[in-house]
C-alpha cells in the first residue's frame, strides 16, 4: 500500500483526489495538508509539516505556490517522493525545485493529463516540420477562479514548440493595436470564465490551410487519476527531476 499525502486536500483538487481514490486499489490517503483545518475528511489534516506524524511514502500537492517553499524542506529533511501538479511558479521556485530534487525524487508537470503530455511531443514533430510556412497561436481557456494566466499547460505546450523552432521566437500575449504580426511571434491568449475545467489550442496558420491541435479536459477527474499514476512511478525512482515524458517513456 502507497501511504500517501495530500497538500491541497480542502481545495477544489483536493476534494477530487480523495474522491478518485476509492476506486484505486494499493494507494490510500493517510493525512492531507491545508491552511482551512475545518474538515470531516476520514484522515487527519494539518496546517503545519512538522506536525504530520503518519508514515508517509508519497505526496501529491494541489495547491498554492506560497507552500513551497515549507513543502519543499520537509520532502527533503524525510526524504519523501513529491509529485507536484500546482502552477504559477516564480523563475526562482523553479531553482528551489531542481535544487530539492537532487536530494528527494520529484515529479513535476504542468499538467497531469496523458492526453496534454502526449499532445506536446506531437507539437514538436509538427512545429519541427510547419513552422517556416505557418504561424503559431495558442489559445487556453479556463474557469473564472483560475488565478495564474497564462495557464501552465500552455507555456509547457509553449515552450515545446519554441524549442523546436532553431530561430529565436517570442511570446505576444493578446493582440492590440495597429502593427502586422511578425514571423518570429508565438501567441499566447487565454480566456477566464464559468467553469471551463480547461480548454487548449494550438493553431498552425499557413497559406491557404490550417492545422488545429486541441485538447479539452472534461472533468477534473484526469488530472487526478495522472497524479495517483505519478506517484505510483515516483515512489520507485531515486533522487531527480521527473516529468510525464519520464514516465510515458516519451
Amino acid at each position: 500500500m502507497i501511504n500517501t499525502l495530500i497538500v491541497g486536500c480542502n481545495g477544489t483538487m483536493g476534494k477530487v483526489l480523495i474522491k478518485e481514490c476509492t476506486k484505486l486499489e494499493n494507494i490510500e490517503i493517510v493525512a492531507g495538508f491545508d491552511k482551512d483545518m475545518n474538515s470531516s475528511l476520514p484522515f487527519p489534516v494539518y496546517s503545519n509539516f512538522e506536525d504530520i506524524k503518519e508514515d508517509i511514502d508519497v505526496i501529491i500537492d494541489f495547491s498554492n505556490p506560497v507552500v513551497l517553499e515549507s513543502l519543499l524542506k520537509f520532502c527533503v529533511k524525510r526524504k519523501l517522493p513529491l509529485v507536484l501538479c500546482t502552477t504559477g511558479f516564480s523563475d526562482a521556485q523553479i531553482k528551489e525545485i531542481e535544487s530539492a530534487s537532487s536530494k528527494t525524487p520529484i515529479f513535476f508537470s504542468a499538467n497531469m493529463s496523458l492526453g496534454i503530455n502526449l499532445i506536446k511531443n506531437l507539437l514538436i514533430k509538427a512545429t519541427k516540420v510547419l513552422y517556416d510556412g505557418f504561424d503559431i497561436e495558442i489559445i487556453e481557456k479556463h474557469h473564472n477562479k483560475k488565478v495564474d494566466s497564462p495557464s501552465g499547460t500552455a507555456y509547457l505546450l509553449g515552450d515545446a514548440i519554441m524549442d523546436s523552432i532553431p530561430e529565436e521566437t517570442e511570446y505576444v500575449h493578446g493582440r492590440e493595436g495597429y502593427h502586422k504580426r511578425e514571423k518570429k511571434e508565438i501567441g499566447m491568449h487565454s480566456l477566464r470564465g464559468g467553469t471551463i475545467v480547461g480548454e487548449h489550442e494550438v493553431i498552425f496558420a499557413g497559406n491557404d490551410e490550417i492545422i488545429s491541435v486541441k485538447h479539452e479536459a472534461l472533468s477534473k477527474n484526469i488530472f487526478a487519476m495522472g497524479a495517483f499514476k505519478a506517484a505510483k512511478y515516483i515512489v520507485k525512482q531515486e533522487a531527480g527531476l521527473y516529468d510525464m515524458d519520464d514516465m510515458l517513456n516519451l
